[in-house]
């Protein structure tokens, strides 16, 4: 029996949208022993309170579910904050003058890395050369926006041992001139992990790039490092409302970070990790996805699933096609793994209980994973099993309803589609193809035909901010009087950035609503979220974030 002096905190004069649909407002919540004990009127749940309650006045400000973040790279992000970010620069002498800017606070600095570079920043194809031109004598290298290619110039490509080529395995590609030596242009993550290694953080790339584990295991020191690099990243999620993510960062070393961060006190926010199954493994390497999965099983660190790559990206024309890429007749890119290779290890991870989550760009590798997962249910049985489609930039219309009819999760990142946000819309939408772009992109269709929709950021490829992120959700246009407005609600957008997220990672028992029984994680929207226009969303800051009961960010204590 909940006694009124177990209340902790109580949060009142409040907005409060619980997204639960069997009490979709109130205006308080009181919290106790990190959970949501009550929600109701003002009158009603201040009068719970006691001498040592916290009590938290809202000021009229919403109050919702702490931010559910289904697909992020933590470790990724935190490094990359320190980098220089190249969002909004175009033409050579606007990058010079960053790198050089840039070089001269960090003289330090094994390599200068950079991120956010987009595919037409130059009136041509960068290469080694133009990099030479900014800074010859140190090693410099720059991300794209996509994180699926980096340039890098011609010292770094030495420091690296990429100058003449490198074995890769398919899919990832060192490009090579007509001179025999590389262009500069490192095509996915195996092919730019040794420039990663200049910067020191090769230990956070491996979890995307090979899915392996550190060896030797890092001693203390090692640990500390990336350690602080992933607390940094945990305080920027929770300054943007976070409280729950999904990072596709997949090895067990992630979750050993994480562990011993939550030792130290500062996990801020409940982080599910996949493992991350790679082309060149075989089956038996599903047993350390099971290690994960038995280890790390709680309320604030789990795994239970496995991340796997079907494909690449469509800007540099590695997403898998249907179609051939319209300036490029014969070319549709391949799929990372064969359909019937596919079939049968979607097949062994689902009769292993586990779930699956497949980057999947293009509309060819969207089929082939439908294709497995509708596999892997007519041989094992359905269950609920909430295997995932990350990203489906692409989908052939014939797909559309089976996602749908599978309970296949569609997770989907607002901030992608070209125009939306920081994405221009060239060269991806050439690259695409005008007959296409009524294809692509697709949120509502899918919606509609009865697809479960998770909303993510895919941080650092894109903004972390959620409000950012629900600002272009519900600001998109369509591309030309061919396509639909693809724009999910106001409702609709919140709940797949809460509850929705939640569900798609088996986490609704535990947090996604206002709900008593529930985890304590909101957060406080400084303003009406439902009154404020679409195009002011992603101004408006976060008041308060709160995980399991405890403030994880306050906006009145920052500087």
């Amino acid at each position: 029996m909940l006694l009124t002096n177990d209340i902790d905190m109580i949060i009142t004069n409040a907005i409060v949208l619980t997204m639960n649909q069997a009490q979709v407002r109130a205006q308080a919540v009181a919290i106790s022993g990190g959970k949501i004990v009550a929600l109701g009127t003002r009158s009603r749940v201040e009068a719970m309170a006691h001498g040592d309650t916290t009590i938290i006045d809202a000021g009229g400000r919403s109050l919702l579910p702490g931010f559910f973040e289904s697909h992020l790279h933590l470790g990724l992000g935190g490094a990359e904050l320190a980098h220089l970010n190249l969002s909004g620069i175009d033409g050579f002498d606007a990058l010079k003058t960053a790198f050089t800017r840039y070089g001269l606070e960090n003289l330090d600095s094994p390599l200068l890395m950079a991120q956010s570079a987009h595919y037409a920043m130059l009136d041509h194809p960068v290469s080694r050369h133009d990099l030479d031109k900014m800074i010859p004598d140190r090693p410099i290298a720059m991300t794209a926006h996509d994180h699926h290619t980096v340039w890098a110039n011609t010292a770094a490509l030495k420091a690296a041992g990429l100058l003449n080529g490198a074995n890769t395995p398919k899919g990832h590609e060192v490009v090579i001139g007509t001179d025999g030596l590389a262009t500069g242009e490192l095509r996915e993550f195996e092919a730019f992990a040794p420039i990663i290694a200049l910067g020191g953080e090769q230990r956070l790339n491996l979890g995307i790039a090979t899915g392996q584990e550190p060896r030797p295991w890092p001693a203390e020191v090692e640990r500390a490092i990336d350690r602080a690099k992933f607390l940094v990243g945990l305080k920027h999620c929770a300054r943007h409302g976070i409280t729950s993510m999904v990072s596709m960062d997949g090895n067990r070393y992630t979750l050993e970070l994480l562990r011993e961060i939550e030792r130290e006190g500062n996990l801020l926010a409940r982080v599910k990790v996949p493992f991350h199954f790679k082309p060149d493994m075989g089956p038996e390497q599903l047993i350390r996805a099971q290690e994960m999965t038995h280890d790390f099983d709680d309320d604030w660190l789990s795994s239970g699933f496995v991340k796997m790559f079907m494909d690449g990206v469509i800007d540099s024309k590695t997403a898998f096609m249907l179609n051939d890429y319209p300036d490029r007749v014969g070319h549709r890119s391949e799929p990372l793994f064969a359909a019937q290779e596919f079939n049968e290890i979607a097949t062994k991870i689902d009769a292993m209980g586990l779930q699956i989550a497949v980057h999947a760009i293009g509309d060819g590798a969207v089929r082939n994973t439908i294709d497995g997962y509708e596999a892997a249910q007519i041989v094992n049985g359905k269950r609920d099993s909430r295997h995932r489609i990350e990203h489906i930039e692409l989908i052939d219309r014939s797909d559309i309803a089976r996602l749908g009819a599978l309970g296949i999760v569609a997770s989907l990142q607002p901030t992608h589609p070209p125009g939306a946000m920081d994405f221009d819309l060239e060269p991806s939408l050439s690259v695409i193809g005008k007959g296409r772009w009524a294809d692509a992109f697709l949120w509502k269709t899918l919606a509609d035909h009865g697809t479960p929709i998770a909303y993510a950021s895919d941080w650092p490829v894109s903004d972390v901010s959620v409000m950012r992120g629900l600002q272009a959700s519900l600001t998109r246009e369509p591309y030309d009087a061919t396509c639909r407005d693809e724009r999910l609600s106001r409702y609709e957008s919140l709940y797949a950035y809460t509850a929705g997220g939640a569900w798609a990672a088996h986490r609704e028992l535990k947090t996604g609503q206002l709900k008593a029984g529930l985890a304590a994680d909101m957060v406080l929207i400084d303003g009406d979220i439902e009154a404020t226009s679409a195009d002011q969303l992603g101004q408006t800051p976060i008041a308060l974030t709160i995980a399991g009961g405890h403030i994880t960010y306050d906006a009145k204590e920052q500087d």
